[in-house]
């Protein structure tokens, strides 16, 4: 496999993590028509906004020197973090990239306690990698309308 990493995004990088991320949530917005949450709706200055948070940090995912997606990491409080969103552009999904930037993440914050995020319900492949990568589903599920249903994760470490 090709050499995965993670580095910081910079406002710079805004516009091209803003281009993958419309490319890999559109065909999800497309099918279950959550207009008020897709990450394919948002402006680039969401991006901006992730980039630039004290409270959190946002990666590029780089395959050898290509970006071809992002993960956003959120502190909630001591040691518990958030991964939201998270994104691989579209050529690039079912090569095992997506696993592997949420273990570099993980590797990145060694002192965690706990690991959370949320993802539709009825994207199985999408709950079959976080059940993979050691997530259990939470109690919390919360509709967003007839065919969305967000579902919550969270590995303890």
């Amino acid at each position: 496999m090709k050499n995965v990493s993670l580095e910081t995004a910079i406002v710079k990088d805004a516009a091209n993590i803003f281009d993958i991320q419309v490319k890999a949530f559109s065909p999800l917005l497309e099918k279950y028509k959550d207009f008020d949450t897709s990450p394919a709706n948002e402006s680039v200055d969401r991006v901006i906004a992730r980039i630039t948070n004290p409270q959190g940090k946002f990666y590029k995912i780089m395959l050898d020197q290509e970006l071809v997606g992002a993960i956003c990491v959120l502190w909630k409080e001591s040691n518990h973090y958030w991964i939201s969103p998270m994104f691989i552009d579209p050529e690039y999904q079912g090569q095992g990239i997506a696993q592997k930037a949420i273990l570099l993440a993980e590797e990145m914050y060694p002192k965690a306690i706990s690991w959370e995020l949320a993802t539709i319900l009825e994207e199985a492949s999408n709950c079959y990698l976080y059940e993979k990568m050691g997530y259990t589903q939470t109690e919390e599920k919360r509709k967003i309308n007839d065919n969305t249903t967000l579902v919550y994760y969270e590995k303890s470490v």
